[in-house]
């Protein structure tokens, strides 16, 4: 039995009983690493989907494209309307102003008042209301560009300074001085021929 395992016929098993053992743990590893591998990939496609790993990519990529396509045309939509958006908002009130003062002389307590409304184009409109004693009256002249279309009264000219200059009087504040003159005069709120001077 010695002489048979020494022999060459012995060492000849032995060498094949080595490689047999060789091959069968390089075989064990090859069996993890496919068990790894399809675990990998079962954790990419996902259970029950027959297509590998390359059909796979290019299905993800032609998801991404077409996702992309809709950001893009979502992203252009949303451009239009916040342009829209802003050409609305430029034609609100952005700049207002107030400015209260005594008219004909008259130590009223401040009721007359003009007040101005534009927008960021800076035009808009700029009411006065002329207090008194025994009636009112509301006037209302067009800005455009910051200038009146009809001449404008001295506050009526502090109000759309006041509006483009950010700055408001409150009620009761600030008022420009002096009265807004006799009927006729240039820049008097209102005066339309034909008025009398109130009594």
């Amino acid at each position: 039995m010695v002489a048979s395992i020494t022999g060459t016929d012995g060492i000849v098993a032995i060498a094949a009983g080595v490689l047999a053992l060789a091959a069968l743990a390089g075989c064990a590893a090859v069996s993890v690493s496919v068990r790894r591998l399809r675990r990998a990939q079962r954790l990419v496609l996902g259970e029950g989907r027959e297509q590998d790993v390359i059909a796979h990519a290019a299905a993800l990529q032609d998801a991404f494209a077409e996702l992309y396509g809709y950001v893009q045309d979502t992203a252009a939509r949303l451009d239009t309307r916040l342009a829209t958006a802003e050409i609305a908002l430029r034609g609100r009130i952005a700049h207002r102003a107030l400015v209260r003062y005594d008219a004909y002389n008259e130590l009223s307590g401040q009721q007359s008042m003009s007040i101005a409304l534009l927008d960021d184009e800076r035009s808009g409109i700029v009411l006065s209301c002329i207090h008194h004693r025994d009636q009112a009256r509301v006037y209302g002249k067009q800005v455009r560009d910051g200038r009146g279309e009809l001449e404008l009264s001295p506050e009526e000219a502090e109000a759309v300074r006041l509006a483009l200059a950010g700055s408001s009087a409150a009620p009761g504040g600030a008022a420009v001085g002096g009265g807004i003159g006799a009927p006729g005069e240039i820049g008097a709120p209102g005066r339309a021929a034909g008025d009398e001077q109130p009594g």
